[in-house]
């Protein structure tokens, strides 16, 4: 009788996973710090004397939506986009292609996506002006964000972890993406849905046909996401389906799939320009509100979701998994740096903004966002200072030597 594999917890990645998910990574490490030097601009920009002239820049109308709203429905459509093609990759041959690899990552992203909105649900219930409608808001994680983090201070981390960071951050991005088109669309019309899908259908086909002339896409890459737009779809998830309509699997004679060259190709412009972009016209809030703010069950749920709710669903669900399964440990591998990564896991930043935007107006959007910024801020430092220390003590017993040592 043949013997069982038993399942490992965190493998090491194949080399060629190796490759392009280090490659990722120095992408997202770049675009995190100009996200969050975009993001630092607009909140002094906004606080500033000069916060009447960038709020009148976001609400400069250029055609049929302001500023605002093409940096919010047009730049992150190429994110997500990029979102997308990275999705289809982990899926067909990447990391979440192999069952036995993906089950800790996607059961982690389930559990740290729901804690942080029971978190946030029941504190709002409870609340007398609780709103539960921004239950969605802490339940993303910002991969550029939390990847310039780890950049920083995970360098000496095994490589493991950095592939279930990012595999992590990738399912989490599909559960949110299904949210926000589950839950915050508006206004449908079946019409311009039909059509939007139409024209998905004939991206597909130009895909099926081996066309590589991309001028050929171009018009329905723009019907795609105009008449998403226009249906009450959230105009980002077009993105998403054609990135996913993307092929990634090999033909004879190719080195790269068109999925993986035009990741290549677009995913500077997403990392930095897109999401700064997003970030300079999204993260400008006016902070008022002094002790209100503290008060505020939208901002207490938020922050615990995005500080304990992220850390505790994604330990939680790893740690639950490996026991049920009797998985075995890497012996690189303890769970004070998997704890490390969960927390990491709690900077939200551009998809929490986003659905801060689709859930609430006014003011409420305004706390809304300013709960992300600390949230976010708060689950940084402290994931930072965790693997700080860890870090040390892991140096002072055993220098790490290997491919992942840089």
């Amino acid at each position: 009788m043949p013997r069982l594999t038993r399942l490992r917890f965190l493998p090491d990645p194949k080399r060629r996973d190796a490759v392009y998910l280090s490659d990722l990574l120095r992408r997202e490490t770049v675009g995190g710090i100009l996200a969050l030097t975009a993001a630092l601009i607009a909140v002094v920009w906004a606080n500033s004397s000069l916060g009447d002239a960038y709020h009148h820049l976001r609400e400069f109308e250029i055609g049929p939506l302001t500023v605002e709203k093409w940096a919010a429905d047009g730049a992150l459509t190429l994110f997500f986009f990029v979102t997308g093609l990275e999705l289809k990759r982990e899926f067909v041959v990447g990391s979440l292609s192999r069952i036995s690899d993906a089950i800790v990552p996607i059961v982690a992203a389930i559990c740290g996506v729901a804690v942080p909105a029971l978190i946030f649900v029941t504190i709002n219930v409870l609340s007398d002006d609780g709103r539960p409608g921004g239950w969605a808001i802490p339940s993303a994680t910002d991969i550029a964000f939390a990847v310039a983090v780890l950049a920083v201070v995970g360098s000496s981390l095994p490589g493991q972890l950095r592939t279930f960071l990012l595999t992590l951050a990738v399912v989490d991005d599909l559960i949110v993406i299904v949210i926000i088109a589950a839950f915050y669309s508006t206004g449908f019309d079946l019409t311009s849905l039909l059509i939007a899908l139409a024209c998905a259908a004939g991206y597909w086909v130009l895909q099926r046909m081996r066309v590589s002339t991309w001028a050929l896409y171009l018009p329905f890459f723009v019907g795609t996401w105009w008449f998403t737009h226009e249906s009450g779809v959230h105009a980002t998830i077009a993105g998403v389906v054609l990135g996913l309509l993307t092929r990634v699997r090999l033909d004879e004679g190719e080195e790269t799939s068109p999925a993986e060259r035009v990741a290549h190709t677009l995913n500077p412009w997403s990392a930095g320009l897109a999401v700064p972009v997003f970030a300079l016209m999204s993260a400008g809030v006016v902070i008022a509100g002094g002790a209100d703010l503290v008060t505020d069950p939208v901002v207490i749920g938020v922050v615990l979701g995005l500080v304990i709710g992220k850390p505790v669903g994604v330990f939680g669900g790893s740690w639950l998994l490996t026991k049920l399964t009797r998985a075995e440990f890497d012996p690189d591998i303890s769970w004070i740096d998997v704890l490390g990564i969960a927390m990491l896991a709690g900077v939200g930043f551009t998809v929490s903004l986003l659905v801060s935007d689709l859930s609430f107006t006014g003011a409420e959007r305004e706390a809304a966002k300013t709960a992300v910024l600390v949230g976010s801020a708060v689950a940084a430092l402290a994931a930072a200072a965790l693997l700080t220390v860890r870090n040390r003590v892991h140096q002072r017993r055993t220098p790490l030597t290997g491919p992942y040592a840089d």
